[in-house]
């Protein structure tokens, strides 16, 4: 059976950089990511992604954007099982909110999509990041 996940590809551009939130995981390889988890039963992918991205980062629904024509698929395996998570792109739009990690992570950044794609261990993630890039600088460029 296939683990299901979902959260945001949060950016800001705040002083005219695009800059993409990782969270760094308290726990197995303390690799980075953004935030997403597991949905629980009887939940939507997208109700999935607003819950976690409060638990793991503390923002609510009114801090951030989510471009919810803007979808993406990831598939790989953890410990030999399937995983699929789903990630929307969202823009933070508060200015003043903070991130508020939760135990599930150690540390945080807000990092260009290169610094990003530097720490991301994983080459799906890599990928993501810059489609993401992309699809902000086409689309929704200011």
């Amino acid at each position: 059976m296939t683990k299901v996940a979902a959260g945001f590809v949060i950016f800001r551009r705040f002083t005219g950089v695009i800059e993409f939130l990782l969270l760094q995981t308290s726990y197995g390889e303390h690799h980075w990511t953004p935030p997403k988890g597991h949905t629980d039963p009887g939940e939507t992918d997208l109700e999935a992604a607003y819950r976690e991205t409060k638990e793991e980062a503390g923002f609510t629904k009114s801090d951030f954007k989510v471009f919810e024509n803007e979808k993406f698929t990831l598939n790989y395996d953890v410990k030999g099982k399937p995983k699929t998570v789903y990630y929307w792109l969202a823009e933070l739009t508060n200015k003043n909110v903070t991130v508020t990690l939760s135990n599930e992570h150690q540390d945080f950044k807000w990092l260009s999509v290169q610094e990003a794609s530097n720490l991301a261990k994983y080459e799906d993630m890599v990928n993501l990041l810059n489609k993401c890039h992309t699809t902000i600088t086409e689309k929704y460029n200011k």
